[in-house]
């Protein structure tokens, strides 16, 4: 069973400090780390190396964003470790305002092994999420999907292979994973960048939600100058009692919007 899992967010992003960035994919709303950023990654890696090996990640599941992938690299390096790209990890983008198009989704685990080598393939993702944005609501339960599918998935395909596992995502989503993990759904919680949350699995529990106990919450404490930008639910735009909505991609209104789980199970 896996005994241990820790979720770290993507490193600092270039087009904080840069208008004029470029998506090294070309999909909208990509963008790579900053230098910064990359340095936090490595301090990330740097960190793993330094607890015992039976305490370290035997495998990476990674949001298949360009900024999450390029954090995940030094560890899985580092580890010599693969990475899976998990879509239930992705970013979390507010419900599209109507007409405007579909939320950009990155591409698949094979494409994406060409920009890193790192990346296993043979995982495919266990969830989608939608395309057309969610609501705060409707985010929590993508976590608790995810999770309980996720954990089952890999304790039943590789037994006793993983006990201890690194998610890499985005602010949002690391936010409500760590809620769904402690059974807490009003955790207040701020996340910075390349911050590290662990959770060992309580000795006496069954199933997923709520069965983990909370050892280090988005902590930037093996970074040189601590975690940076962080950010909370609590700063999202809330407009009469709803999230904002956000702009689509223009000319994606009929494109496929495949979405929730990819794979079934009776306790769904």
């Amino acid at each position: 069973m896996i005994e241990t899992i820790y979720i770290a967010r993507h490193g600092f992003r270039l087009n904080w400090i840069n208008t004029n960035w470029k998506s090294p994919t070309g999909l909208p709303r990509d963008p790579p780390l900053a230098a910064y950023g990359e340095t936090q990654a490595q301090e990330l890696a740097a960190y793993f190396l330094t607890i015992p090996e039976e305490k370290r990640p035997t495998v990476i599941l990674s949001s298949p964003y360009y900024r999450c992938l390029q954090t995940s690299m030094p560890t899985s390096q580092a580890l010599e470790v693969p990475i899976y790209v998990e879509h239930g990890l992705s970013e979390w983008y507010s419900p599209v305002a109507p007409g405007t198009g579909l939320h950009p989704r990155p591409s698949s685990a094979a494409v994406m092994q060409t920009y890193f080598s790192e990346i296993d393939p043979s995982w495919s993702s266990i969830w989608y999420p939608t395309r057309r944005g969610e609501d705060v609501e409707a985010l929590h339960e993508r976590a608790n999907g995810v999770l309980d599918l996720l954990v089952t998935e890999i304790e039943e395909r590789f037994g006793v292979k993983h006990k201890n596992i690194l998610l890499v995502s985005h602010a949002a989503t690391v936010i409500v994973l760590c809620r769904a993990l402690l059974a807490q759904p009003d955790l207040p919680l701020r996340v910075g960048c390349c911050s590290i949350s662990e959770f060992a699995r309580k000795s006496d529990a069954s199933g997923v939600m709520g069965a983990w106990e909370a050892k280090t919450l988005a902590s930037g404490s093996h970074l040189k100058e601590g975690a940076s930008r962080d950010w909370g639910l609590e700063d999202i735009q809330i407009a009469d009692g709803k999230v904002i909505s956000d702009q689509g991609v223009p000319g994606t209104q009929e494109e496929e919007d495949n979405c929730g789980p990819q794979i079934h199970r009776s306790s769904l």
